[in-house]
């Protein structure tokens, strides 16, 4: 086994905007313990709130991460199982810092930690990431003055009441079915559909909590992981599919057809519906999100700013602006007022609160919002990303008509196609997002880039 206080292994697991790494030999719990301990030093916390998602090491990380914040002088709220938008909730509604235990989408083998400010305020590597990594290399911990106390608090009623305030359901009976993937929406969703009464019919499927991911892997942002939920949409005659990611954050739509529901589309009905409670509000859309957004947007009467991708950079853009929404085509989807926090499952409350109130089918709902065709995101393994990247913007850049920029990654605009290549922060991994004016263009740029990421040397 790795010595995972290693300072080599610290830097490689401590991430742009969380901790993310295998278990036993990168994340541990005297690697949890000692982060604790930093995360309390840094923040300046007096009390935190700590949740944790049903992977077999969760718990005891947790717990250990308890200790070490004990052990700086903090005292810790344990609200056990969680997603990891009930313990931004849980921040936001007890107004203190908090941490969750959590590798999201990644597999089995991987663990880490989601770090937030009070009221969910994000910590990322240049917001007090870098410093609780670097006390955690030194270990030059403050004395503590007290030890703190361990307790208990269940948040998930709270965490279900307060999304349904701000996404209310009514109109007609919709059949949903919903696609945990063995993740933690199969403990968030019993909680808020049981509040919708008759008002949907719910259909579950994987809700059972299990870490090894026995069904598929929790990641809905890859197509393979949707059909499951696909075929169920279609035998039971559902009105939607909804699939949550391993810490159900992230909501991916399926239609009445058993068609994959873009994430861009969703983020532009969600910020149309909260331009008509806000006119003239500010919309946060990151730059691999359809160029269907910002146009929607402006011509809604709102304003559309572009960002960066992550939950970090999205969250200061948001509080930079008083945006009142963020949606990212990865499927995250973040709200003013749940703390600028990501909720998926607020945004599937959106969706449900449209279609229940709408006369069409959900095809039919979002053909408004849909105006050019999306590769969805396409990974590549690449064993050097930056120059993957490279080799890609000395093909296109000096090419007639189009413009470049290194926000994140490469994006590559023309007036009838655009794409970007941005590499993964957890993963040795290219990721490509394309979209054109039409089927056909959007294949050919999306093909002509792959060939260009994928080629030797």
């Amino acid at each position: 086994m790795a010595d995972t206080l290693d300072p080599a292994n610290i830097a490689a697991i401590f991430k742009a905007y969380d901790v993310r790494g295998t278990v036993p030999d990168q994340l541990d719990d005297d690697l949890a313990r000692a982060t604790g301990r930093a995360y309390v030093q840094v923040v300046g916390a007096e009390t935190v709130v700590v949740g944790h998602d049903m992977r077999p090491s969760s718990p005891a990380m947790a717990r250990a991460f308890a200790e070490g914040a004990t052990t700086a002088g903090a005292d810790v709220v344990m609200i056990g199982l969680a997603s990891t938008d009930q313990l931004y909730f849980a921040s936001g509604h007890l107004g203190i810092p908090g941490a969750m235990f959590t590798a999201s989408h990644n597999p089995a083998q991987y663990n880490g930690i989601k770090m937030c400010r009070a009221h969910a305020q994000p910590i990322g590597m240049e917001t007090g990431l870098a410093d609780i990594r670097d006390l955690v290399v030194s270990g030059s911990f403050a004395e503590p003055t007290r030890t703190g106390s361990v307790s208990e608090q269940d948040v998930l009623a709270a965490y279900a009441d307060h999304l349904l305030s701000l996404a209310p359901v009514a109109g007609r009976r919709l059949k949903v079915v919903v696609d945990a993937g063995n993740g933690m929406a199969g403990h968030t969703a019993p909680a808020v559909f049981e509040r919708l009464g008759d008002q949907v019919e719910l259909v579950p499927m994987y809700f059972e909590l299990d870490g090894t991911f026995p069904n598929h892997e929790a990641n809905p942002i890859e197509a393979e992981n949707l059909r499951d939920l696909q075929a169920k949409v279609l035998e039971t005659g559902a009105d939607v599919g909804l699939a949550f990611d391993g810490d159900a954050d992230r909501c991916f739509l399926v239609d009445e057809t058993g068609r994959n529901v873009s994430p861009s589309t969703l983020t532009a009905l969600i910020a149309a519906r909260e331009l008509a409670k806000e006119p003239g509000a500010t919309i946060i859309h990151n730059l691999i999100t359809s160029r269907a957004v910002p146009e929607l947007v402006t011509e809604l009467g709102g304003t559309p700013v572009r960002t960066r991708v992550g939950h970090s950079f999205i969250k200061a853009t948001m509080a930079e602006t008083d945006a009142i929404f963020g949606g990212e085509h990865s499927g995250h989807f973040y709200f003013r007022d749940f703390w600028r926090a990501d909720s998926g499952m607020l945004a599937a409350l959106h969706a449900l609160a449209a279609l229940a109130g709408a006369d069409v089918p959900l095809s039919g709902l979002l053909a408004e919002y849909e105006r050019y065709p999306v590769s969805g995101e396409i990974n590549s393994t690449v064993a050097d990303q930056q120059a993957a990247i490279a080799r890609i913007e000395q093909e296109y850049a000096a090419r007639d008509g189009v413009t470049t920029d290194r926000l994140d990654g490469l994006t590559v605009s023309h007036a009838d196609w655009t794409f970007n290549v941005r590499p993964s922060n957890t993963e040795p991994l290219l990721r490509l997002n394309a979209e054109g004016r039409d089927e056909a263009t959007m294949a050919t740029i999306r093909d002509e880039v792959l060939a260009t990421i994928r080629q030797e040397g």
